[in-house]
């Protein structure tokens, strides 16, 4: 277990980047998914909800 400052120090660095990698690789990940799984349910849907979808955000 360190215990001298120079090597908490580093531990505690160390971990903080680790964590940020971490959460934007996540973050990334997700939105991924997410955009594939609303491409996949898009696919699927009919010409009609296609165009009333197009209609109402169209009109923002």
């Amino acid at each position: 277990m360190p215990t001298d400052f120079a090597s908490i120090l580093l531990l505690v660095v160390t971990s903080a980047i680790t964590f940020t990698v971490a959460r934007l690789l996540s973050r990334n990940w997700r939105r991924k998914r997410r955009e594939k799984e609303e491409a996949a349910r898009r696919a699927t849907e009919t010409r009609q909800v296609r165009r009333a979808r197009e209609r109402r955000q169209g009109s923002r």
